[in-house]
């Protein structure tokens, strides 16, 4: 699954898709911007469950942001950055400043006529864009048609795709110079405009027609967060360019082998792009709620995958490029150094595993239940987070490995195996939704979730999403001992992360079990807290080497920023 659209290109693409590795203290101050932008992520989606809830509103808005997300991770995020920040960078590091910023200035006027034109087709074609991305809207015989509410939305929203994009060429400009925090703060501009929205629209009531003035709220406010990401980050990138021309050629020194770069980046991300908007094209025939649902646990689901996974697996790979030309695919260096890599992963993401199975409710209910989300929502969004979850070790292990082919100059097999992965999770997750559809959440949630109309359809595709990791990660080990006979996963000790998660859970699941009924916003800290706590103790005599890494790293660039 990819990251929601208010997330930019993670600081280790850049790193190794520009060959410019940041410093330090650098690597600090972008954990920092994403942090923030992370928090007020998270309180977007508050507000956005405190006034919709999961219902046919709250799905809306939820396509309506997907659909100009296909152009923003085609043309931005890892593929612009791929293309333009190595041969920038290039420049830089030549001393040829001059040059550099004629080169930017072709590539900002290609990107920004290509963008206008995509946007202005994403506006006219809005009506069987959202056919394709949201096929079962059009059976909609209720109340609230989604289908047409989609279409209007989505015109609304589909020029932001193009200040996202140009956004993403600022993030290159400002990375390749090493300024690291800015672009990473800026989409906390992106969500604070959708909640300053919402709140403002919010002042007026909460009646059913307000609703629909609500969600076009959101949209203008994305639309404006969009205009305001891109702007902030000017006044930085107008300090470091020089020489910037703004062009339409390509006939710029650079231009043309950066279009060459970009044309299989793309259709290497479209691949993994598919997965995600397979899953919302399958939720939009299930009853009314199941994609906001479905988004909501996707937010949660990813956030270790990239904090844990991402910054491990990326980082890792210019060290293990330089492993394989020094000794050798088979190398014992490289092999030790990958397992190792594997067991920091596992570290961090072992509890988050355990965490978001044993305590995911209370987690779910801290961050959303206010205004109209209520109980069946937060049970509905557990069990799809509880589903998703069952493939979160593999799927960051995964990561490690795919890169793991790239330096060893392998890009097919990866792309092999996910485009078979999303095949197999599509032909799992059609009947297991339709399966688990037919159940509603009352079944488990009680009587205090009765009359909500929500279903566990969206449960079936995150199951199926997990099974498709696991058959990713099996997959991707199986080729890879096959190029390294020596290779074999930390089975063992990642058995043993797990038994210590296991034994840091139980206090607070006791803590749990005890504690009043208090709000889930009190009651999360003391019962999520102690587990961190209790773990990271135990760690000290029972996994030290995996607990010293992390210490380390971040200890380190702590005080070299400083």
């Amino acid at each position: 699954m990819e990251e929601p659209i208010q997330q930019p290109l993670e600081p280790e693409r850049a790193e190794v898709a520009g060959k410019v590795a940041p410093p330090s203290g650098g690597a600090v101050t972008i954990a920092a911007g994403i942090l923030l932008s992370r928090v007020i992520g998270l309180l977007r989606e508050r507000a956005i469950g405190y006034y919709f809830g999961l219902g046919p509103y709250a799905d809306v808005l939820r396509v309506a942001l997907r659909a100009p997300n296909i152009l923003q991770n085609l043309l931005g995020e890892g593929t612009l950055s791929a293309a333009f920040i190595p041969i920038y960078s290039r420049l830089i590091e030549q001393g040829k400043r001059e040059e550099a910023g004629r080169f930017a200035g072709a590539v900002f006027g290609l990107l920004l006529a290509a963008a206008a034109a995509l946007s202005l087709l994403g506006v006219v074609l809005a009506r069987p864009l959202v056919a394709v991305l949201a096929n079962g809207f059009l059976n909609d015989t209720g109340a609230v048609d989604r289908f047409e509410l989609t279409v209007t939305t989505t015109r609304i929203i589909f020029p932001m795709t193009g200040f996202l994009v140009l956004s993403v060429w600022a993030l290159g400009v400002l990375n390749s110079h090493r300024r690291f925090f800015l672009p990473y703060f800026a989409p906390v501009v992106w969500n604070a405009a959708i909640i300053g929205a919402l709140l403002w629209a919010g002042g007026l009531g909460r009646g059913g027609s307000d609703l629909e003035r609500l969600l076009f709220a959101a949209c203008w406010g994305a639309l404006a967060g969009g205009l305001l990401q891109f702007l902030v980050q000017l006044p930085g990138v107008a300090r470091e360019l020089r020489g910037f021309r703004l062009s339409f050629s390509a006939r710029v020194p650079g231009v043309k082998e950066a279009l060459g770069a970009f044309g299989p980046v793309v259709a290497g991300r479209g691949v993994v792009q598919l997965s995600g908007y397979l899953d919302v094209f399958l939720a939009s025939y299930l009853v009314a709620g199941a994609p906001a649902a479905l988004s909501a646990g996707q937010m949660l689901y990813t956030l270790p995958i990239s904090l844990f996974g991402m910054s491990v697996a990326a980082a890792e790979l210019p060290e293990l490029s330089r492993l394989q030309q020094s000794g050798g695919a088979g190398s014992e260096a490289l092999i030790a150094r990958i397992r190792r890599s594997l067991r920091q992963m596992a570290f961090l993401n072992v509890p988050t595993f355990l965490g978001y199975l044993a305590f995911g409710f209370l987690l779910v209910a801290a961050l959303n239940r206010t205004g109209r989300f209520g109980v069946a929502e937060t049970w509905l969004v557990y069990l799809i987070l509880f589903a998703y979850t069952l493939g979160l070790l593999a799927s960051t292990s995964s990561r490690l490995l795919q890169n793991t082919f790239y330096a060893l100059g392998e890009t097919r097999t990866p792309a092999r195996i996910a485009a078979t992965r999303v095949g197999l999770s599509a032909v799992l997750g059609i009947p297991l939704m339709l399966a688990l559809d037919r159940i509603p959440v009352t079944v488990l949630a009680g009587e205090s979730a009765a009359g909500s109309g929500l279903h566990l359809g969206a449960v079936g595709l995150a199951l199926a999403s997990g099974v498709g990791s696991w058959f990713e990660l099996l997959r991707l080990r199986a080729a890879l001992t096959r190029r390294m006979p020596a290779f074999h996963l930390p089975w063992r000790e990642t058995g043993r992360l797990l038994l210590l998660a296991a034994g840091a859970g139980l206090p607070s699941a006791l803590l749990w079990a005890v504690l009043p009924a208090l709000h889930p916003l009190l009651l999360a800290p003391l019962v999520l807290l102690p587990y961190a706590l209790v773990y990271l103790g135990l760690a000290r005599f029972l996994a030290p080497e995996e607990l010293a890494f992390w210490v380390g790293r971040f200890g380190r660039r702590l005080r070299r920023s400083s």
